[in-house]
């Protein structure tokens, strides 16, 4: 763990100015191109090159996994119900896969903890399983220190994969039940604030659940609290299979420099251990949405994102962060693709090429 703060780098900063002051000589006015040109020049500092690379193979990626919190009845969905959500993104059929097929953007499910027979889905899908399903939090580990070192890991290697098949972006989501009570333990003990201030309404829970929900977020924040010092021990006494994956997979990204479009509070929450580990790490990384759970909006401040897109997208399974990669794209094709004007000739230098043009006629 110590040795992500040292192997990870900054984006080249001064590739990012030059990638800014590029853009006198491509549009008028100045900052026409408002969050676009914001967008490639991140891009350009991320990539290490100006003008930069068009983004022509991105990637989805949503790890799944079911949390024994969701026995509380803290989410509408029942607990250990995730594999039906892996199933429809498998097949095709799932909000994101409709605009993925769109936009020819691969989606890739990986099993990390989901509660059903690893016979029922696809041998790719569950190859990294860790285990059935993740411990309750709020009165148990969710993992084991084993399990959660091999969650990690498995996120690194994934990351490494993808970084070395040519992968230039990922979104990455989550497919789960419950995991949103999870993330609010994470970031409520990372941000050191009440359960009441991050508990959002995850699948769309009445005021009972939620207030059910608050309270196993409280009664888990106690369990976090003597282990903040140790993130991989936070991940396994908290977090889930599916968050060990997340954060380390965001963390060997950030080393492989390859960019990241976080989608939901799920990923936020990630992205704020994985800040604690490398506090470098979230300049490799771009919000894609406002998902309107305030346990997000509480991880990206924290971290210093600002979401791409605030559309009311709550759907998860990298919905809203898929939304954002059109904007994404065009911004590097803009970078990429728009010719430079040529600079204006001084008055002088019209005079003197008007008269060698009439001495060439006159001869």
């Amino acid at each position: 763990m110590d040795d992500f703060g040292s192997l990870v780098e900054r984006p080249d900063a001064r590739l990012r100015r030059d990638s800014a002051d590029r853009w006198q000589g491509l549009v008028r006015p100045a900052g026409g191109l408002g969050k676009a040109a914001e967008l490639a020049d991140w891009l350009a500092a991320v990539q290490g090159a100006v003008p930069l690379r068009p983004v022509t193979a991105p990637r989805v990626i949503l790890f799944a996994a079911d949390h024994g919190v969701a026995e509380l009845d803290v989410s509408t969905r029942k607990a250990g119900t995730a594999s039906v959500l892996a199933r429809a993104a498998i097949d095709g059929t799932a909000p994101v896969n409709v605009i993925a097929r769109r936009l020819g953007v691969p989606v890739d499910v990986i099993d990390m903890a989901l509660d059903c027979d690893p016979a029922d889905l696809p041998d790719e899908v569950t190859a990294y399983r860790v285990r059935r399903g993740s411990g309750r939090i709020d009165v148990e580990d969710a993992l084991t220190r084993e399990e959660a070192e091999q969650a990690f890991r498995t996120g690194m290697e994934l990351a490494d994969r993808h970084a070395d098949s040519g992968t230039d972006l990922v979104v990455l989501g989550d497919l789960s039940v419950g995991g949103t009570t999870p993330a609010a333990v994470l970031i409520a003990a990372l941000c050191g604030t009440d359960a009441s201030v991050v508990t959002g309404r995850g699948s769309g829970i009445d005021d009972l659940a939620w207030m059910r929900k608050c309270a196993a977020i409280r009664d888990a924040l106690r369990r976090a609290r003597p282990v903040l010092g140790d993130q991989l021990a936070l991940l396994g006494t908290v977090g889930g299979a599916d968050f060990a994956a997340m954060t380390g997979f965001l963390l060997q990204a950030a080393v492989r420099k390859l960019p990241v479009v976080l989608d939901g509070v799920v990923s936020a929450a990630c992205a704020l251990v994985g800040q604690r580990i490398a506090f470098r790490a979230p300049d490799w990384w771009l919000a894609g949405h406002a998902s309107g759970e305030p346990g997000q909006a509480k991880a990206l401040d924290r971290v210093s994102l600002d979401p791409l897109l605030d559309h009311g997208i709550r759907v998860g399974g990298g919905v809203g962060a898929l939304l954002a990669l059109p904007l994404i794209q065009s911004a590097a094709a803009l970078s990429a693709e728009l010719p430079e004007e040529e600079p204006a000739a001084e008055p002088a230098e019209e005079e003197a090429e008007e008269a060698e043009e009439e001495v060439s006629a006159e001869a």
